[in-house]
């Protein structure tokens, strides 16, 4: 997809995913800020509690959603930032592969974590 400034190297896919994934960080986030500070005492979880809360197998499988579209959104906005520097195709290709290990690095080491506290609360 070619921009009126010539800048074809973001195509549609990739700015449709970053909607998307906008718009699904809004949903979680709002139900996360819900149930760790409106419905939990005191407006806030304690160690014991997130335990707890994560031996829901739906809550480690929203927080693991969570990350992977929040990693993604953030990646593909540092990528359209990169953009507007007018990289060349050489440039683009390491910043593309930088990112996706940052992305799946980071996608990797959270899921991790989250699957490490939902086994500490069995």
């Amino acid at each position: 997809m070619i921009s009126s400034n010539g800048k074809s190297q973001e195509g549609a896919w990739l700015w449709l995913l970053k909607i998307v994934a906008g718009l699904v960080i809004i949903l979680v986030l709002g139900i996360h800020f819900w149930v760790n500070h409106l419905l939990a005492p005191n407006g806030l979880l304690n160690y014991t509690d997130v335990l707890a809360y994560y031996q829901n197998p739906i809550i480690p499988a929203m927080e693991i959603v969570f990350l992977v579209f929040v990693v993604a959104h953030a990646l593909l906005g540092i990528r359209s930032i990169l953009l507007d520097l007018n990289p060349s195709w050489q440039v683009l290709r390491w910043i593309n592969v930088l990112l996706l290990i940052i992305g799946v690095a980071a996608i990797a080491y959270g899921t991790w974590l989250v699957l490490f506290i939902a086994a500490k609360g069995a």
